[in-house]
């Protein structure tokens, strides 16, 4: 089957149906439907997540769709930092794309990967893939996808279950982009304790020789 009759058959109506056939298995299916996002990107987002909120209810729904998103992103991460020096990576690091977003993490690292991640359309793949090649650290990377991707789950989660609601009352999304100023602000200030949690302390035989070395000078 072809990428293009896969998609063409995730229209809300048939995502329902699929959930509710194997809703014997509990919150699997609404799992591994947004973890496969993280591999075929062009799965929508938007109909997933909705769909989630549709058959489990806005929480759980949300829940199981911010899991999977979470699971396959790590995932994504763990396998690229695992061959990161094989012949097909390095391919594809030297594409433009893969590239310049490896460079913004570099240098913006936790707030490019938190921020991209606010977004439920977008290059999922090749920030994972950017973000592990780039040596972010798991632990920023880890916060800014549990971070980033509750926030678009649970926004996606909340306006999808009651669409008209916000038709007729659009000021009602100030609230939401209030929270997303807010989450940004925490998490900056949270990465900023472990950056300086992380920088090594300086002993007094440091403190000594830098004091010898300013002598000498």
């Amino acid at each position: 089957m072809q990428i293009s009759e896969i998609l063409s058959y995730m229209t809300e109506e048939n995502l329902k149906s699929w959930i509710e056939q194997f809703r014997s298995l509990g919150p699997l299916p609404g799992v591994l439907l947004p973890f496969l996002k993280s591999f075929i990107p062009p799965l929508p987002t938007l109909v997933i997540v909705g769909v989630n909120a549709a058959v489990y209810g806005l929480w759980l729904g949300f829940l199981y769709s911010w899991l999977g998103m979470v699971a396959g992103c790590m995932l994504t991460y763990l396998i690229v930092r695992r061959i990161g020096g094989h012949p097909f990576l390095q391919r594809l690091v030297s594409k433009p794309k893969v590239a310049k977003t490896r460079y913004w993490i570099q240098n913006n690292g936790f707030s490019y990967v938190f921020l991209l991640s606010l977004f439920p359309v977008g290059p999922f793949v090749v920030i994972n893939i950017a973000a592990a090649l780039s040596g972010m650290k798991l632990r920023s990377f880890l916060l800014a996808v549990l971070v980033g991707k509750g926030i678009m789950t649970f926004a996606v989660s909340w306006i999808g279950s009651d669409v008209t609601k916000y038709m007729e009352h659009p000021i009602e999304l100030l609230y939401i982009v209030i929270f997303v100023a807010g989450s940004l602000l925490l998490m900056k200030r949270i990465e900023a304790w472990f950056a300086r949690k992380d920088q090594p302390e300086r002993t007094d035989s440091d403190l000594e020789s830098t004091h010898s070395l300013d002598q000498l000078r």
